[in-house]
């Protein structure tokens, strides 16, 4: 096991050093759309504000903001974030500045959709389908042109529009920087345009960015190297992958190891390992921590930190994977959005008292 990888027993409220990045506690919000850009200029909203601000408030300890889109086809949803120019810049900074103030560390998750993009997410009519073009759509891309189940057919990338996604995602990240973000994650999972490059199942290429797993790895790695590059040493860089895919043939837990090793040598300080997204009907055996043996299993194998996801709804069942070495951090997703505040909750469970949930101080009153 790699030296960056904690042996000890912490909990779940124990803080975490990344780099000289220290994190207050072990519960983290995932990256999750909220597809909330009515004006579909890629600039987070109000309710942007409320929705992360309000979990950084209820003490989680890092706050990572959705899917944000290195280009406008780099959206997964005409409504989705994007961090492809300037005035999306200064529509992140009041958000990041007020997540800081409130305690808790600020990260974003870059993204692009690939052969998934120009969907209807929340737009009424083209749910689940592809949107067109005089309703906001626009032509997917992919390694390959394969369909994602009844979507529209991706067009195969050349490989200079490769390069120049590469150095989207470099501009995105010095973006991002600049609105005062603190962790940066690259999202190569669940089926999106990184994770497409990886899966044998999505890319049929013959050249340099196909074949074997170094060839189909090499665009992610040229984006973990842009995003580095620009990426201060002091800060952390994570990123999200799916460790399988849940179907025969395609991606699998071996691949991902070794591709979160070469992860780990090209200065990623963290894996956050998800599963699925690239084959749109397989049977997933979903259940209470179901994903938790796939971060396990990297973390020992790879010698790399990992953060644990999927149905993670309880105190004492996060407290366990931490405890147990199965993941650094856990990310509370869907039970983020029925309550913000379940840091706080949680640390009640687990007999903490105010001071050790990192209660607010003006929240101290209102403690279990």
């Amino acid at each position: 096991m790699a030296k960056n990888v904690e042996k000890t027993k912490v909990g779940l409220f124990d803080p975490i050093t990344l780099r000289n990045l220290e994190i207050r506690n072990r519960i983290w919000l995932p990256p999750m759309d909220m597809y909330a850009v009515p004006a579909q200029d890629g600039k987070p909203t109000p309710f942007h504000y409320q929705h992360y601000v309000s979990r950084a408030l209820g003490g989680f300890g890092l706050v990572i903001a959705e899917a944000t889109a290195v280009s406008p086809e780099g959206r997964i949803s005409p409504n989705d974030v994007g961090l492809w120019n300037d005035d999306q810049v200064e529509a992140w900074r009041w958000i990041v500045s007020d997540i800081r103030a409130a305690g808790a560390a600020a990260g974003i998750q870059l993204n692009h959709s690939g052969r998934k993009g120009s969907t209807g997410s929340h737009i009424v009519g083209y749910e689940g389908q592809t949107v067109p073009a005089e309703a906001g759509g626009w032509q997917t891309v992919a390694p390959s042109p394969i369909a994602f189940g009844d979507l529209a057919t991706p067009r195969e990338l050349s490989v200079d529009e490769i390069h120049g996604i590469v150095d989207q995602f470099r501009a995105a990240a010095e973006r991002a920087l600049r609105a005062g973000f603190q962790v940066v994650e690259i999202h190569a999972a669940h089926g999106y345009l990184l994770s497409e490059f990886l899966d044998p199942l999505t890319n049929e290429r013959t050249d340099e960015y196909g074949g074997d797993l170094t060839g189909r790895m090499r665009l992610l790695v040229e984006v973990v190297d842009a995003v580095r590059s620009v990426w201060p040493d002091e800060l952390p860089v994570l990123v999200r992958i799916s460790a399988t895919d849940w179907a025969a043939g395609g991606w699998d837990l071996d691949q991902s190891v070794e591709t979160a090793r070469v992860l780990r040598d090209h200065g990623v300080d963290l894996v956050d390992v998800s599963t699925g997204g690239i084959v749109p009907a397989v049977t997933i055996p979903v259940e209470p921590s179901y994903q938790v043996p796939f971060s396990s299993e990297i973390r020992k194998r790879a010698g790399v930190r990992t953060i644990a996801v999927g149905l993670i709804t309880k105190a004492k069942q996060a407290n366990k994977i931490v405890r147990k070495g199965e993941a650094d951090a856990v990310e509370i997703g869907r039970a983020a959005l029925r309550n913000p505040y379940w840091p706080l909750r949680a640390a009640y469970k687990l007999g903490l008292n105010a001071q050790e949930a990192g209660y607010p101080p003006s929240y101290v009153r209102g403690a279990y």
